[in-house]
């Protein structure tokens, strides 16, 4: 079993930059494909980017291409989520999931672990 903790959110202005971090504990941390995935206010969770368990690939929802990068560090069991140019539309709680199979799925439903999650406000 793996318990996430993310941290890093916050109230930004449009434009500005945040990086989230999801510390892991308990097993061993690379074995999982590590996700992020969003909910906005008043809608249903969504797939924002994925890392394989090495982090040679990568996958994003087309909302987050260009200006979300996912990354991990396997020595420190963190992964990352870094947002540039920040819009009101990013205003959301960010979660990070892992899942123990190797593919990278955009399915919430396939993730077995979770973490509490982490507000992000944009203003305009």
């Amino acid at each position: 079993q793996v318990q996430l903790v993310e941290s890093g959110g916050g109230l930004v202005q449009a434009g500005g930059s945040l990086r989230l971090s999801c510390a892991a504990s308990g097993r061993t941390f690379s074995t999982y494909t590590m996700g992020w995935f969003r909910q906005p206010p008043g809608k249903e969770r969504e797939f924002v980017a994925i890392i394989s368990r090495r982090g040679g690939s990568t996958n994003y929802a087309d909302s987050a291409k260009g200006r979300f990068t996912i990354s991990r560090d396997n020595a420190k069991n963190t992964v990352y989520l870094q947002i540039d140019s920040l819009k009101p539309g990013d205003t959301a709680v960010y979660y990070c999931a892992a899942r123990l199979r190797p593919s990278l799925e955009i399915d919430f439903n396939l993730y077995d672990y979770w973490g509490q999650g982490t507000q992000v406000t944009v203003s305009s």
